[in-house]
């Protein structure tokens, strides 16, 4: 194993390209289907359930360790992802092209959870602890920066090569041209990761020590086991699912409900807008608000200030809730009620991670308990996010007003449960 590969080199690339195919499957698939003309319920439903791979992953990470190396899992699955997401952009004028690319993004979804396991693998084998700590805010920064090129950068480029189509094509091509070269754009930057990650990463082992394929599997069981024995698991369990169980309701929506006409009860921002304020700007909101919320939780403790944290985490659902009610025009108010809201939701959830991290994780099997606890968590986001368009447009005939005054009242638990949860570790020692 190599150790002599500055991280620099490889550390923040590495992460980027953890947080592109997320945030493309995530985020960006929202807009591009809006634009494309499919309903709410199929999108949010489908979306939604692209995230499953990442919620599950931990089910086959054992055989990771069994079969090939790290470094060959992280450049495969980038190279892998690139090319899917240009199967996206020529998939897009097929009359099916739906189906075609949902089934594709599923299997980008497949290869970016193992991707995310096998980095988080070279990350742990090739930098010492020291090192591990140094460099950890890069890999926030880099999945983050991520995040400002797909969700901000990629989605304000396609408003604008849609607005420069407009008058050559009609409105359904304009939005398909446009979004297929996205889509060819997010695989050329991941095929080209990939080769340089064959150069940059550090040469890593195959763990000749690893056991048989069922062996592994008892392993697994032995370690799941053990995480559903814990103290107090089934509150706790509760806690971590209804802590996001209102994001999870009523996220998938919001770009849905920015885009919307005024007449339709939406905001109708343009993508370029949508791109600039939503992605770019509150995703910087985001970053500096985790930062703040670690620090005002390392100072007082989270037991003392996890009730004021799940409060300020649920300021975005009135900020939507209001603006729906009054459906306001000026743009900087509705730029400071989205940075407001990225900064709340970073600020409130940093306190569900720690709690994971100090309440669920230790014992002997802390990363994997972890893992788990992140997974059941996310699965508490997709259902909702599941079933949210179909309330919206079947239940409440698209009345966005209506769907996030729901988003508020399913917050409720969240607050119950975050006043009433019992600590089995200190929290500050």
């Amino acid at each position: 194993m190599s150790k002599t590969k500055n991280p620099i080199s490889w550390v923040p690339s590495v992460y980027f390209a953890m947080g592109l195919p997320f945030i493309a499957l995530n985020l960006v698939s929202v807009i591009m289907f809006k634009d494309l003309g499919v309903s709410e319920a199929k999108i949010t439903f489908w979306t939604s359930l692209l995230t499953l791979p990442y919620t599950l992953k931990f089910l086959w990470s054992p055989l990771l360790e069994i079969y090939g190396t790290k470094k060959t899992f992280v450049v495969a699955t980038q190279l892998l992802s690139g090319i899917c997401f240009g199967l996206v952009a020529f998939s897009l004028p097929l009359p099916s092209y739906f189906s075609f690319a949902i089934a594709i993004m599923a299997v980008i979804g497949f290869s970016g959870a193992t991707h995310d396991i096998a980095t988080d693998g070279i990350y742990l084998e090739a930098l010492d602890k020291e090192t591990q700590a140094r460099y950890i805010g890069w890999q926030g920064a880099f999945y983050n920066l991520a995040k400002v090129l797909a969700n901000g950068g990629l989605v304000w480029l396609a408003g604008v090569l849609m607005s420069n189509m407009k008058a050559t094509y009609g409105q359904a091509a304009t939005a398909m041209y446009a979004w297929m070269i996205i889509m060819g754009i997010l695989g050329v930057l991941l095929i080209a990761l990939s080769v340089y990650h064959f150069f940059a990463l550090p040469a890593t082992k195959k763990n000749t020590s690893a056991g048989s394929f069922s062996d592994s599997m008892v392993d697994l069981w032995n370690v799941i086991k053990a995480f559903f024995t814990k103290k107090y698991i089934v509150f706790y369990l509760f806690f971590i699912v209804c802590y996001r169980l209102t994001e999870g309701f009523a996220i998938k929506m919001v770009p849905l409900f920015l885009k919307a006409s005024l007449a339709d009860g939406g905001l109708a921002l343009s993508n370029e807008t949508i791109g600039l304020i939503y992605g770019t700007l509150g995703t910087i909101a985001f970053i500096v608000g985790s930062i703040l919320g670690g620090y005002y939780i390392a100072h007082f403790g989270l037991k003392k200030v996890l009730f004021s944290l799940i409060c300020i985490f649920n300021i975005p659902f009135i900020i939507y809730y209001l603006f729906a009610l009054y459906q306001p025009e000026n743009i900087y108010i509705i730029g400071s009620g989205l940075v407001l809201e990225y900064f709340c939701y970073g600020f409130g959830f940093v306190g569900l991670t720690l709690f994971m991290m100090q309440q669920i994780a230790p014992g002997k099997h802390s990363m994997a308990h972890y893992a788990i606890a992140s997974a059941l968590m996310n699965l508490g986001v997709m259902l909702p996010g599941m079933i949210c368009g179909w309330v919206f447009e079947d239940v409440l005939m698209g009345n966005y007003e209506l769907f996030f005054l729901i988003a508020l009242i399913v917050s409720i638990p969240s607050f119950i449960l975050t006043w009433k949860v019992p600590f089995t570790h200190a929290d500050k020692e």
